[in-house]
C-alpha cells in the first residue's frame, strides 16, 4: 500500500458524512446522496469543489484542475488535483468537497 493510500485510508476514518467507493476504477471519497466527492489517483486527491475552495485550492503549488483519467487534455470542470506534498490540506479539502456535493441534485 502506497503512502498516499494510507493517508486516504486516515482520511475516510475521519469523515463522518463520507464512505470509501469507486470512481474509474480509483478509490473515492462519496457522499451519503451517492455523489463522488474526492478520489485518489496515483500520488493526487482530486476534489469536486464550489468556486471559492477551487481557488483556493489551486494556490498550493503544483494544485491544477483535474484532467479525465482516461483522457489528460480533457480538464474535468470543478474539479481540482492536490498533489501529495500537500496532503495535510487533504481532510479539509474533502470535508468541504462532501459539503459541495451534499448540495448537488442526484
Amino acid at each position: 500500500m502506497t503512502e498516499s493510500e494510507k493517508l486516504f485510508h486516515q482520511i475516510i476514518k475521519r469523515l463522518s458524512n463520507g464512505v470509501e467507493g469507486k470512481m474509474f476504477g480509483a478509490k473515492c471519497i462519496k457522499s451519503t446522496n451517492g455523489k463522488t466527492a474526492a478520489f485518489l489517483w496515483q500520488e493526487t486527491m482530486v476534489f469536486k469543489l464550489d468556486e471559492k475552495a477551487q481557488k483556493d485550492a489551486l494556490k498550493l503549488n503544483g494544485s491544477k484542475v483535474g484532467s479525465h483519467i482516461y483522457a489528460p487534455e480533457k480538464p474535468m470542470k470543478g474539479w481540482i488535483s492536490i498533489p501529495e506534498r500537500h496532503s495535510d490540506e487533504w481532510t479539509e479539502f474533502a470535508e468541504k468537497a462532501l459539503i459541495y456535493v451534499e448540495k448537488l441534485k442526484k
